[in-house]
């Protein structure tokens, strides 16, 4: 049986310089072959450094690729990995105060949040709607998507000015 190609993004959004080697060597091992990204200035954190690199290799590659990059402190990072035949597509999210997050994806990317997971959300919530609404967004992962959304469009585009709390 041969498996499927899968394929998907590690979205580095922001990595100190000094580390930035070591992220392509870990990213490279779990992949079996030598990586170079192209590394460009993160714009909302001063001195770090942002990566886009689009890789191919087996089911579950993804898992493989976090679980090399999530071991250091200062790295935020999303993982993606497209479905494929007989396997559901993962996003895996990573920063320094919340860890690391991991979600099933359909064919276009959303996240899947299972029916046990709802059924648990609901169990929990009971008859507060605000209960429910707390526990789908830890299902969702929002923390994480709130954490990395500045480091996600900040280089959208050049016109933005990002202010820094100084004092």
């Amino acid at each position: 049986m041969v498996a499927s190609v899968a394929r998907g993004v590690i979205l580095v959004h922001s990595s100190p310089r000094a580390l930035c080697p070591h992220v392509e060597w870990a990213a490279g091992r779990a992949l079996g072959r030598a990586v170079n990204f192209a590394w460009e200035d993160q714009p909302v954190l001063k001195g770090a450094q942002r990566a886009e690199f689009y890789w191919e290799g087996y089911q579950g590659m993804g898992a493989a690729l976090a679980s090399a990059l999530r071991g250091w402190e200062h790295l935020r990072f999303e993982v993606t990995e497209d479905p494929t035949p007989g396997s559901d597509g993962g996003r895996w999210l990573h920063t320094p105060d919340l860890g690391i997050f991991f979600a099933q994806t359909d064919t276009a990317g959303n996240v899947v949040v299972p029916e046990d997971r709802v059924r648990y959300a609901m169990e929990v919530a009971g008859t507060n709607a605000a209960e429910l609404h707390r526990e789908l967004r830890i299902a969702l992962g929002q923390a994480w998507d709130d954490e990395l959304e500045p480091f996600r469009h900040a280089s959208d585009d050049s016109s933005v000015i990002w202010l820094h709390k100084v004092g």
